[in-house]
């Protein structure tokens, strides 16, 4: 998921239903938008990779917080897009509140005043 440093793979591993999540505030996607949304909003640091996003995906519809429709794709090719459910917005909120409280505590343990933000 990252370019470069194997370890911050492992870290963010747990976050990329959070991210998938966040992504699809903006509205239903396909696989390749999502990535690449991820992409760009990361300022080119983290890329999804499709053995990653796709597991990820089914996982997230598998827990109803996102379902699927098949539709055309921006250049006109079959494409299933993804949209957030209600109960995927609930656990975004969830997992959102749970982030914040992480990285402040990894801020206080690494020394930084008040934590990160």
């Amino acid at each position: 998921m990252r370019k470069g440093s194997q370890s911050q793979n492992e870290m963010l591993k747990g976050t990329l239903d959070m991210m998938i999540l966040r992504t699809l505030v903006g509205g239903d996607a396909h696989g390749h938008t999502i990535a690449k949304v991820i992409e760009r909003t990361s300022e080119d640091l983290l890329e999804v990779e499709q053995g990653s996003l796709y597991p990820a995906l089914h996982r997230l519809q598998d827990r109803k917080w996102v379902s699927s429709y098949w539709g055309a794709s921006e250049n006109n090719r079959k494409a299933k897009f993804y949209r957030l459910t209600a109960e995927g917005r609930k656990q975004l909120v969830r997992e959102t509140s749970r982030w914040r409280q992480m990285t402040r505590a990894i801020g206080l343990v690494m020394g930084e005043e008040g934590g990160a933000q």
